[in-house]
């Protein structure tokens, strides 16, 4: 009799096979997966573990919407900030339910209380910014550092958010809606400039032909008023924003209001190329609102028209179907930025789609393609702000996970990219942009998910307040929270380096939104750097940070902004870090300076001094204020000397026992402030001992 066939069961399907409801082999990535191309899109969410509950303990619904975080350790709200607790069912826990849970395996998820940012806009009005976005970043550095060490470190210029949003300054279209002028022997630069701003980061054209196209279209007699004639506008309009703003503005409220009259007709390719290509102009313009809602237009329309579906887009052909493909993985690429840099859930998803996001040669090689890098990476963030960020939880697993996926990522990018920055001649400007840009959104993933770590390690070492006592931090600490940490200042360092390089190398334009928006975040992190004690050689990249952004702020007005925080922060940290040194070498003074008579002891004259009591031996003298302070006339001496804010009971041998316990107890004591100021500050709780993963040496 035949054996009867054996099921093969898998304790764990991936995050496609349980969408759409299909068998998975449970391998990484599954047959089911790779047979589609979507190998890279290929994710095991970890199974939820049962937990055992204590019956002391209240339950999740019994604790009601109270946020876990007491309403005195919360950070402030300044009048510009606004910091909501959101509670969740099932996610509100009080602190004595998380340290009893203390037991719980590393491996499992730890709930983490939620809190919403709402900033201010040029009018005044709230907006949502959330947890990944380098803004939010900024906000917790500055409570951090206005808490901890300076009240004064960043100015009301400084600190203010009216930045998130600029104040449209374009001129309106005129009421007869004349059709701007556009000269066909001006067409060039204008196409050149655009096509090396948006390298790496939208394709929507052949780029070859579009200089041809656009000069035939110019010369004609009548240019229709349809959604094609829009899209020629908005791209000389970008083109011409850095060299010529007037122009550029006129170009784009026509191409504008063209493409918004077109929205009544049938929807096609045009549409959605208009509207991606308005979202670029008014990233450009500083105006991320209003692109982020004109984006959901093109999202719509490409979800209309087919875009996501391969299979689709290849019944027009096969140079129809490339164009399709890459025009979907343009918007993935904007919408995966605008999601990041705003904390926002994105307008796409890659659960029904199937355009791949990476070509093989006939060899089998995956083709040099700078649009598909760019998505891959940016899907390999998305992953991590939905994971860690949205969820707020991180693990073991998934730590190790995203680890592993940057690392895959480097191995078959990185090399290249470098070696495209650093030897490519003047002629290929659009190679290089795209790779500087792609290498930007590497660096940001990496700091992203090590991000929590940085902020913890800060915390730790920094003091409880800017008015406690000093406890020298150990910078080789060796634990796997310091490594991550590390690594986070590593990939903001590496950055600020690639993108200064070609700063000085004039090769970047001056309006680059989404190299502005993650150098600001690396500057952030530089500047924490060197706060916590990680080296005084992150000045020198905070430096070239600050520069770069700098140099973008001539036309830029985040990037202005964004360098004048840059610039606080790094003067609060050095002020920070010679105060530290100073007191750190009059500890040592105290207790060294008498062993050889570095400091003798100058005895003031005999007549000078009465013994006749210690009442009498104390002089009553007034400050300014007319407040009666006794002096004697140890403290005549100590003016005196050069050391005379030395501390003289300490000048001896023995001190050095005392002032060493001391410091022991103060760290046992900034330790137990760090755990507990450190779940006020909507971070992230982290792994204890386990789980650590060295992403320095992969950069």
């Amino acid at each position: 009799m035949p054996s009867p066939i054996t099921r093969i069961r898998v304790a764990n399907a991936c995050d496609i096979c349980k969408q759409r409801k299909v068998k998975c082999d449970g391998k990484l990535p599954c047959s089911y997966c790779k047979s589609r191309q979507r190998s890279l899109t290929c994710h095991f969410s970890p199974t939820a573990r049962r937990r055992v509950r204590n019956p002391h303990l209240p339950s999740p619904e019994s604790s009601g919407t109270q946020p876990s975080v007491p309403s005195s350790a919360r950070p402030q709200a300044s009048p510009d900030v606004s910091a909501a607790p959101v509670p969740l069912a099932g996610s509100s826990r009080t602190s004595d339910d998380l340290t009893h849970r203390s037991y719980v395996s590393a491996e499992e998820e730890a709930d983490v209380p939620r809190e919403a940012r709402l900033l201010c806009d040029a009018g005044g009005k709230l907006i949502f910014v959330g947890d990944c976005a380098p803004l939010s970043l900024f906000q917790t550095v500055r409570q951090i550092v206005t808490s901890r060490v300076d009240p004064n470190a960043f100015t009301p210029q400084t600190s203010r958010v009216s930045m998130l949003e600029n104040a449209s300054s374009d001129p309106l279209v005129s009421a007869n809606g004349k059709e701007p002028h556009i000269n066909p022997t001006n067409i060039e630069r204008p196409v050149s400039i655009f096509l090396s701003v948006t390298s790496g980061l939208i394709d929507l054209f052949e780029n070859d032909h579009l200089v041809d196209n656009l000069s035939a279209w110019a010369t004609k007699t009548e240019v229709p008023r349809d959604a094609a004639s829009a899209v020629n506008y908005l791209v000389l309009a970008i083109g011409s924003q850095s060299v010529d703003e007037a122009s550029a503005a006129e170009y784009f409220q026509y191409a504008k209001t063209l493409a918004l009259s077109c929205l009544g007709g049938d929807l096609g390719i045009e549409t959605v190329q208009a509207f991606a290509l308005i979202t670029l102009y008014m990233l450009r313009a500083c105006q991320i609102n209003g692109s982020f809602l004109f984006f959901g237009i093109a999202a719509r329309a490409a979800y209309s028209i087919g875009l996501h579906r391969t299979e689709v887009n290849s019944r027009f052909g096969s140079e129809a179907r490339s164009r399709r493909d890459r025009i979907w993985k343009s918007l993935r690429i904007l919408d995966l930025f605008l999601s990041i840099s705003m904390g926002r859930p994105p307008s796409m998803s890659d659960i029904d789609c199937t355009v791949p996001y990476r070509t093989l040669d006939a060899n089998g090689q995956e083709e040099y393609d700078l649009l598909n890098a760019s998505v891959q990476v940016l899907s390999i963030t998305e992953e991590i702000v939905l994971q860690v960020y949205s969820r707020r939880k991180i693990s073991l697993q998934l730590t190790e996970g995203i680890s592993r996926q940057l690392r895959d990522w480097s191995s078959r990018w990185l090399p290249r990219l470098k070696r495209t920055m650093a030897e490519s001649p003047r002629e290929d400007e659009i190679e290089v942009v795209g790779a500087c840009q792609v290498m930007s959104c590497y660096y940001y993933a990496v700091m992203l998910v090590t991000r929590p770590f940085l902020m913890y390690e800060m915390c730790k070492r920094l003091p409880d307040s800017t008015t406690a006592a000093e406890v020298p931090s150990s910078s080789s600490d060796n634990s796997g929270r310091a490594r991550l940490a590390n690594a986070c200042i590593d990939a903001a360092g590496l950055m600020a380096e690639s993108v200064v390089d070609l700063v000085n190398r004039r090769r970047l334009d001056g309006r680059m939104p989404l190299i502005v928006s993650w150098l600001f975040a690396s500057s952030l992190v530089l500047g924490v750097g060197l706060l916590g004690g990680f080296g005084r050689i992150l000045e020198k990249y905070a430096h070239m940070s600050i520069a770069a952004l700098e140099y973008f702020a001539k036309n830029d007005a985040h990037a202005m902004q964004y360098s004048l925080i840059a610039k606080s922060l790094l003067s609060s940290a050095l002020k920070y870090l010679q105060r530290r040194d100073t007191d750190e070498r009059l500890r040592i003074t105290e207790s060294s300076s008498q062993l050889f008579g570095l400091i003798p002891k100058e005895h003031p004259p005999q007549e000078d001094f009465t013994p006749t009591s210690m009442t009498e031996s104390r002089t009553v003298t007034t400050d300014p204020q007319g407040t009666n302070v006794p002096q004697t006339s140890l403290t005549h001496e100590l003016l005196t000397s050069p050391f005379h804010d030395i501390d003289p009971a300490l000048l001896s041998l023995g001190s050095t026992l005392d002032s060493t316990s001391g410091t022991s107890f103060s760290a046992r004591d900034q330790q137990d402030q760090t755990d507990h100021v450190f779940g006020a500050l909507n971070l992230f709780p982290l792994l204890d001992g386990n789980g650590h993963i060295d992403l320095a040496h992969y950069l």
